[in-house]
């Protein structure tokens, strides 16, 4: 009996070492990463290529405050 129990224990060690393993999300958060960086490149690139918008924050007497 002590036999099955000692199994019993050592397959739970196992099994719950292989839930808690790495499953690659460390790989899977760096590609991630790596892809919005190389995203936010472009669109920068992207807006600097662009005239830039003028605001004009000169006020009217007819204009309202929000």
């Amino acid at each position: 009996m002590k036999f099955a129990q000692l199994s019993t224990f050592a397959a739970a060690l196992l099994l719950s070492s292989a839930a808690m393993a790495e499953g690659g999300g460390d790989r899977t958060f760096e590609k991630m990463m790596a892809a919005n960086g190389r995203s936010m490149e472009l669109f920068v690139a992207k807006e600097q290529t662009r005239d830039p918008v003028v605001v004009n924050e000169k006020k009217d007497d007819k204009t309202k405050d929000l």
